[in-house]
């Protein structure tokens, strides 16, 4: 096996990907439920089922699209194509998913359910060999730091782009459909873009043995008999779970709690660009405190952010943003490292089990990374019914402390799971540097 350095060209290549990849992935995840509520006129229940829907699809669809991308083969590579190939696809489906074609009420239903299940399918189909690539490109556990690293730097400017952006460029058209749709037309050229320049000037260096032929028994082996992986997906759901309901909920905390719903944007707009900068410190972090270290450090200081916001008096708006902003800077290792991790856990299936099932193991982790985003969502839904939420009223104060709750407590709560996962993980470099060599 190959552990050289990567040259500062491969990494840019392979971290404007993720750019690309989350033009699409914010986009549907902060405004395509509004999109279908507000624009297109689907009930909520309606739109609730199409996503539903759409998570079972990638439950079938995820595994099955690691199994394929450890048994492709190309004069590019088993993962590269894909990139190559998923990418226009993947770009009109999302274009489509966000048009309003005049079609009845049962015909416009059929559409969001038919274009939203082939967008995760396009999506699932470039996006787990984009993620099982930073596994393929190095086997050197720092490098794979510094690649997530970068890699979630674009992934913080794509959501950065979405978060502040859409809406103005929605503005900008005659009515929200049009606008939608044009703005979809915008991103996917440009996600197009940036995934052809990942498939041409990145290269895949690590490969399974040349005699392996893996069953799907061998995949479910290789993720399920392999703790230090179990352990990174505790931490993937909780960290997701703590970031869609903080996300899914703080719109409600300005609009009722606040009652400045016009900070939101301006929210948005200050704590991302916190986490992008906390992303210098997260390769040095991780040298020093070990990747588990350095999640546990991201933990603490996010339970230390929403604690404080949970004591923060309402009318303090500074001190709500400067919360908010620890709290987001806590967040940043949290999503790196993980990534960051994952790879490492390959090898020691490898070594271990005499199984190299990378796409397996990259499928499943988005996978349940997906599902604790759709539980997080449903969770919030559920926990506001509960106490007699209702939209656009005044609020009653057990909505009030929920939403606060919601927001503060909760995550911290999660967190403190984080922790432990993060504690019990013992994959560390010099234990990962050692399974690299006995490979060789």
């Amino acid at each position: 096996m190959d552990t050289h350095q990567l040259t500062l060209r491969q990494r840019m290549a392979y971290g404007v990907g993720d750019l690309g990849i989350n033009l699409y992935f914010i986009s549907a995840m902060t405004y395509l439920l509004y999109f279908y509520t507000d624009v297109y006129g689907l009930s909520a229940v309606a739109a609730g089922g199409v996503f539903l829907v759409a998570r079972i699809v990638d439950a079938v669809t995820d595994p099955l699209m690691g199994l394929i991308a450890e048994r492709t083969k190309s004069r590019w590579g088993r993962l590269r194509p894909h990139i190559r190939y998923g990418a226009v696809p993947l770009g009109i489906i999302a274009i489509l998913t966000f048009t309003t074609p005049d079609l009845g009420e049962t015909g416009k239903l059929v559409w969001a359910y038919v274009t939203y299940v082939l967008f995760g399918i396009a999506y699932t189909v470039v996006s787990i060999p984009y993620s099982t690539l930073s596994a393929a490109m190095t086997v050197d556990s720092d490098e794979r730091t510094l690649l997530s690293t970068i890699r979630m730097g674009f992934a913080f400017a794509g959501g950065y782009i979405i978060s502040v952006g859409m809406l103005p460029l929605v503005g900008l058209f005659e009515t929200e459909a049009e606008g939608f749709r044009t703005a979809l037309m915008i991103y996917a050229l440009v996600a197009t873009a940036l995934l052809w320049v990942t498939f041409r000037h990145t290269q895949e260096q690590v490969a399974p043995p040349p005699s392996q032929n893996l069953a799907l028994s061998d995949s479910l082996r290789a993720v399920f008999f392999n703790p230090p992986l179990l352990i990174v997906m505790v931490m993937f759901t909780v960290g997701m779970l703590s970031f869609t309901v903080r996300q899914t909920v703080t719109l409600y905390y300005f609009k009722y709690n606040l009652g400045r719903e016009d900070l939101v944007a301006w929210f948005f707009g200050i704590t991302m660009p916190v986490m992008m900068l906390g992303l210098v410190a997260v390769p040095k972090l991780s040298q020093r405190m070990s990747k588990s270290g350095g999640i546990i450090t991201g933990a603490l200081v996010t339970i230390v952010g929403s604690l404080g916001l949970y004591f923060t008096p309402y009318e303090d708006i500074g001190w709500v943003f400067f919360w908010s902003c620890i709290t987001a800077l806590g967040g940043t290792p949290i999503a790196v490292l993980g990534w960051a991790m994952i790879p490492d856990t390959v090898e020691y299936a490898q070594w271990k089990l005499g199984l190299r099932a990378d796409g397996a193991i990259f499928a499943f982790s988005s996978f349940f990374q997906k599902l604790a985003k759709a539980l997080g969502g449903a969770g919030v839904a559920g926990a506001l019914a509960l106490v007699g939420y209702v939209a656009n009223a005044e609020q009653s104060e057990q909505s009030l402390r929920a939403i606060h709750n919601l927001l503060t407590l909760v995550p911290a709560s999660l967190m403190l799971v984080m922790i432990i996962a993060a504690r019990s993980y013992t994959l560390d470099r010099a234990t990962h540097q050692q399974i690299v060599r006995e490979l060789t």
